[in-house]
């Protein structure tokens, strides 16, 4: 009797868990998600930078939103972030870049903890009051019971001149004294959503 009790409060503890990964909101973890990007200059020399600061989450619903706060900007030199925030992404009007895409979340709360599986998803990306859209390959791992992982497999390539970005770009190369800046950037992410 006692094992017949055990068995079944672990089956309504594990369906209890399933309909709570359904029905909840994934939440970015800020803390421990990454996007990162490469910029290249005079041709042959490539640097990667990265935004710091991060949100987003996922609705029952597969509405999936990562807003970055360009003012996170880092490339390991103070004076370039601060060129960057002013010339180039003009923060002071566009603060901030939003992600957006719809997930099919069914699949993935249907992973066992480990497993993962291949998505190919059409991505809107907002930015300095543009819109664009890519076909992104990203690669999601279900890591607990109440996270769940999302990487790109491939680098979104982003043209600064989808983002009207361009003439922040030749400012910059003039004031740095540069004979060029890459108009195409590769951009990857890893992100991580817990549920609540």
């Amino acid at each position: 009797m006692f094992n017949r009790f055990v068995c079944k409060t672990l089956a309504f503890l594990l369906l209890a868990g399933v309909t709570v990964s359904a029905q909840a909101n994934w939440y970015l973890d800020g803390e421990s998600s990454r996007l990162s990007f490469i910029s290249t200059k005079n041709a042959n020399i490539s640097e990667v930078q990265r935004f710091l600061v991060l949100h987003g989450k996922v609705d029952p619903k597969g509405l999936a939103q990562v807003e970055v706060e360009l003012e996170s900007i880092n490339s390991g030199i103070p004076l370039r972030d601060e060129r960057m925030r002013k010339e180039l992404f003009e923060i002071q009007t566009f603060p901030e870049a939003l992600i957006t895409t719809q997930i099919d979340l069914r699949p993935i709360n249907d992973l066992a903890p480990g497993a993962q599986l291949e998505l190919r998803l059409p991505l809107t990306v907002n930015l300095h009051g543009k819109q664009h859209r890519y076909n992104a390959e990203l690669l999601a791992t279900r890591l607990d019971d109440r996270r769940f992982q999302v990487v790109t497999l491939e680098p979104l390539v982003i043209s600064a001149e989808d983002f009207g970005l361009a003439p922040g770009l030749e400012s910059l190369r003039k004031v740095a004294g540069l004979s060029a800046i890459s108009l195409s950037v590769p951009v990857g992410a890893v992100l991580i959503f817990t549920a609540r």
